[in-house]
C-alpha cells in the first residue's frame, strides 16, 4: 500500500455508458491535518448528487475528480486540532461537496461533520444513512421547524413528495418517531409497498391531483410538505394543499420559475434544504451535523429507525459504480445503493 491508494474518479464528464465516465485510479494517500480525520473507507453509498455532478459537460479536470458523499469507515489518523474522535473510531458521514469525495481507500473529512457509526450496523448498512438522514433531519427539524415534543404534533400532518427515495424513506421514519401523521406519494405497487414499510399512514399518487386524493382520506390540508422530486411540477399541488401558516421545504432545484405568490394568502413559508451548505460555507453551526449524525446513530441502535439499504452492488470499483449511477439515472430506485470494500 505505502503512500498510494485505490480510488474511482473521472477526468471528463461523460454519459455513464462511456467507458471513461468513471475510472479505476491510483492516487497519493492523503494525510490528516488541522480538524481533518483520515478515514479508511470500508463502505460507500451512491446518491443522486453523484450523478448530477458527473453529468455530461465540457469541463475537463487536470486532476481526477473523486465523487462519493456517503462513507462508513475507521479513523486512521487525526489532525492536530481534532477533539471529537481518535484513531480506531468507527464513523459515518456524508462529507463536503467542495472537497474530494469518498470513493477512495482513504478519505479526508472535517470531524465536525462526522458521526459515530451505529454499533448495531455493519459498515455497508451504515453507509446508506448519512446523506439522506442529515438531509431529512435538517429539513424536518430546522427548516420545517417540526417539534421534537410528540404531544405538540398530535393531529399534525406531513406530506412527503417521493416517499420511496432515499431521503423520503428516512424522513418518514423520523417524522413517525415524533408522532406526525405521514402522507407519502408513490405511484408503483413496489414503491407503495416500500413507503408502507417505512411507516407512512396514507399514500397518494404524485401523478394525480393532491387535493382530491386527500379529501378521499378526509384530509383537507397538511401542516408541512417535504418536496423530494420535481419542485416546479408539484408546486401548484403543494400550494393548494398546504395549510394556512404551513411550511414547505424542497431539496430539488427548479428548472423553471415557481409562483411564490400562490403562498401569500396563506402566509405559508418556503425554504430550501441543501445538506452541503454548512460544510461548503463553514457555517458557525457546522458541528450540528456531527450532533445530528450521533443522534441518528443512537436512534438506530435504539431501534427507533432503521437503515434504508435496498441494493448491494459489490466491491468499490468503476464497473460497479457505473451500474449504480445507471440505476439512479433510471429514476426508479427504491431505497439506497451501497458498495463495500476494494478489490
Amino acid at each position: 500500500m505505502g503512500n498510494t491508494m485505490k480510488a474511482v474518479g473521472l477526468y471528463r464528464y461523460l454519459p455513464i455508458d462511456n467507458e471513461e465516465s468513471l475510472l479505476d485510479l491510483t492516487l497519493p494517500k492523503p494525510q490528516a491535518k488541522g480538524r481533518d480525520l483520515l478515514v479508511r473507507v470500508k463502505a460507500i453509498s451512491v446518491n443522486p448528487v453523484d450523478t448530477k455532478i458527473r453529468s455530461p459537460k465540457e469541463k475537463i479536470e487536470e486532476k481526477p475528480k473523486i465523487l462519493g458523499w456517503d462513507v462508513a469507515g475507521v479513523v486512521e489518523e487525526v489532525g492536530e486540532d481534532c477533539s471529537l474522535f481518535q484513531v480506531g473510531d468507527e464513523v459515518f458521514y456524508a462529507g463536503d461537496s467542495t472537497r474530494p469525495g469518498g470513493n477512495s481507500e482513504f478519505h479526508l473529512v472535517d470531524e465536525r461533520i462526522v458521526g459515530k457509526k451505529p454499533n448495531s450496523l455493519d459498515f455497508a448498512s451504515a453507509a446508506s444513512l448519512p446523506l439522506t438522514s442529515l438531509t431529512a433531519y435538517e429539513a424536518l427539524f430546522e427548516h420545517l421547524a417540526i417539534s421534537h415534543n410528540k404531544s405538540s404534533n398530535v393531529g399534525k400532518k406531513l406530506l412527503i413528495v417521493n416517499g420511496a427515495g432515499g431521503v423520503g424513506s428516512i424522513a418518514t421514519q423520523l417524522a413517525k418517531s415524533v408522532d406526525l401523521t405521514v402522507i407519502a406519494t408513490a405511484s408503483r405497487p413496489e414503491t407503495r409497498d416500500w413507503v408502507k414499510q417505512q411507516g407512512a399512514d396514507v399514500i397518494i399518487n404524485h401523478h394525480k391531483d393532491f387535493s382530491s386524493q386527500l379529501k378521499e382520506e378526509d384530509i383537507t390540508d397538511v401542516d408541512y410538505i417535504l418536496c423530494l422530486h420535481s419542485t416546479e411540477m408539484h408546486w401548484e399541488n403543494m400550494a393548494d394543499v398546504i395549510a394556512p401558516l404551513g411550511k414547505i421545504c424542497s431539496i430539488v432545484e427548479t428548472e423553471e420559475a415557481v409562483d411564490l405568490g400562490l403562498l401569500k394568502n396563506k402566509s405559508a413559508t418556503f425554504s430550501w434544504e441543501f445538506m452541503f451548505t454548512k460544510s461548503s460555507y463553514q457555517t458557525e453551526n457546522m458541528v450540528t451535523q456531527h450532533e445530528f449524525l450521533d443522534k441518528i446513530s443512537q436512534m438506530v441502535d435504539n431501534n427507533e429507525i432503521h437503515t434504508t439499504i435496498n441494493h448491494h452492488y459489490g466491491t468499490i470499483n468503476a464497473k460497479n459504480l457505473k451500474k449504480a449511477h445507471k440505476q439512479l439515472e433510471s429514476d426508479t430506485t427504491i431505497g439506497k445503493i451501497v458498495l463495500e470494500g476494494f478489490d
